[in-house]
């Protein structure tokens, strides 16, 4: 089965292949981490699996980081004329609790196992990160485990083999 993968996804052209892996890469949960699995194990080449991932992850958590910095500074704007803060959901307060134990370097590297980068990256920018500095450590983060996933995934093809 794997093979038929492998031979089909060699049929498309080169950007399709590219493409494919950058969407999936853009999606929460699959991200580049799993956008370089599914690209190793249908035969897209390493080096584009890779970069397809981390753009597709780090483009939409660039999305994420900005959507989240313009709505906090809506709310604190709001919160200046007065009003009482809401109750955060028990998802939230363990994602606070990991920021202010780990900093944003920590919760970079590690949130992606509990939630996908995307949300923990606004999240941490929602808790006044800075949002350079979650920039930084998220691209960083995206790569570190796209390399991660594109090994795990060499070995296991290999393995099948």
């Amino acid at each position: 089965m794997q093979d038929a993968l492998v031979d089909f996804t060699q049929s498309l052209p080169l950007w399709l292949q590219w493409a494919g892996v950058m969407l999936a890469a853009a999606i929460p949960f699959i991200e580049s981490y799993f956008g370089t699995l599914i690209g190793v194990v249908a035969g897209v080449p390493l080096p584009i699996t890779l970069l397809a991932a981390i753009t597709g992850n780090v483009l939409s958590m660039l999305a994420f980081v900005y959507v989240a910095s313009a709505a906090r500074s809506k709310v604190l704007a709001r919160r200046s004329g007065g009003g009482a803060p809401e109750e955060p959901s028990p998802r939230r307060q363990k994602v606070k609790r990991m920021f202010d134990r780990f900093g944003v370097p920590g919760v970079s590297l590690l949130g992606q196992t509990l939630l996908p980068s995307q949300i923990t990256s606004g999240m941490m920018v929602s808790f006044g990160a800075n949002r350079n500095a979650v920039i930084v450590w998220q691209i960083l983060s995206i790569i570190l485990w796209a390399v991660v996933f594109a090994l795990i995934g060499q070995a296991g093809v290999a393995l099948l083999r």
